[in-house]
């Protein structure tokens, strides 16, 4: 008989989230055990840990199915009016692969109380394309190395978060390893790369400093930036971490084109939106809608709080689920490569004796067109 240990530190705003559970369950294919433990002054992670199997090499091939066409791209009467140069390329990039058959889906897993679980295997996982059933012949539960950007809202509405909202990225960056790299882009009217990429998390912290609260908020335009930013990462991991207070009021981008570039990039998205009570104003009402639906098509997730004291603990938590992941990868039964929009879902078929539990993932990716 083998077991496994599930850590959990309840959400973020529970009082008990540094209690611990234990639960056994039975499992044939399970030969080791070890509990890996992460300390942090405001959160814990659910950690289970179980050596995942070798996967499989065989491929299958199979009928196409019948989906959407892919959006057309930003329409040219808008490069007219972009005049800065961090946004003069308005073309979409390319969807970012190594391998155009091989389609790989970050996965995060939490039970009800927002704690990450690992140690799943394998066969714990099903994919659907479409209608059709794929078989999972890549799977990995390895803290791989992160290009990471950060996009922080230095707009006037901040003024009076600033202070907790540095503090939240300072706590976010304690949870890096040595290989992951990071840039920053702050925004106000527009966006500006405040620090290029690097290894070095003092050197955005230092950039951080100098940031002061002022001007309307260029969301949209910030996240284009960022995106755009990654065709000059080195790790085949990448997400942004957006921290606002509310929605865009003066960007040259729209909802929609941004929407289509974050599903061709293959970058998750996860976003801290600091939203008040009472807002009047439409982009402030949109606010929360806008970076939900960004964040949740890239198997990201949203967090919304309405006390800045929370930031470094949401920060951090999401800096725990990105290292905590899985990645499962499928050679498409459905072979045409007609460019189009193909919806996925991930399916979870736990172990008997969990509870009920989450999955999070991306929604679809663009075929290849050639």
């Amino acid at each position: 008989m083998s077991r496994f240990e599930i850590r959990g530190y309840g959400s973020f705003r529970s009082p008990e989230r540094h209690r611990f559970y234990r639960m056994r369950v039975l499992s044939p294919v399970v030969a080791a055990l070890f509990l890996a433990v992460t300390a942090l002054a405001a959160a814990q992670d659910v950690n289970v840990h179980i050596e995942p199997r070798k996967p499989d090499a065989a491929n299958t091939a199979g009928k196409p199915d019948d989906t959407a066409a892919k959006p057309d791209a930003a329409k040219s009467d808008k490069d007219a009016k972009d005049t800065s140069p961090e946004l003069s390329q308005k073309t979409h990039p390319k969807p970012i692969s190594v391998d155009v058959d091989l389609v790989l889906v970050p996965v995060t897993v939490t039970d009800d109380w927002n704690r990450i679980v690992t140690g799943l295997e394998k066969d714990n996982f099903a994919i659907v394309e479409g209608s059709q059933a794929q078989e999972v012949r890549h799977f990995s539960s390895e803290d791989a190395p992160v290009s990471l950007g950060v996009i922080f809202d230095m707009s006037g509405s901040m003024s009076d978060k600033i202070e907790k909202a540095r503090g939240a990225v300072i706590e976010f960056f304690k949870t890096a390893n040595p290989q992951d790299e990071f840039f920053m882009i702050a925004f106000s009217d527009r966006p500006q790369l405040t620090a290029d990429f690097t290894k070095s998390v003092e050197d955005v912290q230092a950039k951080l400093v100098y940031i002061q609260a002022q001007g309307r908020t260029a969301l949209l335009d910030a996240i284009y930036m960022g995106v755009s930013k990654m065709k000059d990462a080195h790790n085949s991991k990448k997400a942004l971490l957006i921290i606002s207070d509310g929605g865009d009021n003066h960007s040259r981008y729209t909802e929609n084109e941004i929407k289509s570039m974050v599903k061709e990039a293959d970058v998750q998205v996860y976003a801290i939106g600091l939203f008040t009570s009472g807002v009047t104003q439409a982009e402030e009402i949109a606010g929360p809608g806008l970076l939900s639906d960004i964040a949740e098509v890239t198997g990201g997730r949203m967090f919304t709080i309405n006390n800045p004291n929370e930031l470094a603990d949401v920060a951090t938590k999401i800096g725990i689920e990105l290292r905590n992941q899985y990645v499962l990868g499928y050679r498409p039964k459905n072979k045409t490569k007609d460019g189009r929009w193909r919806k996925i879902k991930v399916k979870l078929i736990p172990p008997k004796g969990l509870p009920h539990l989450n999955v999070y993932s991306k929604t679809g990716y663009y075929a290849p067109s050639q």
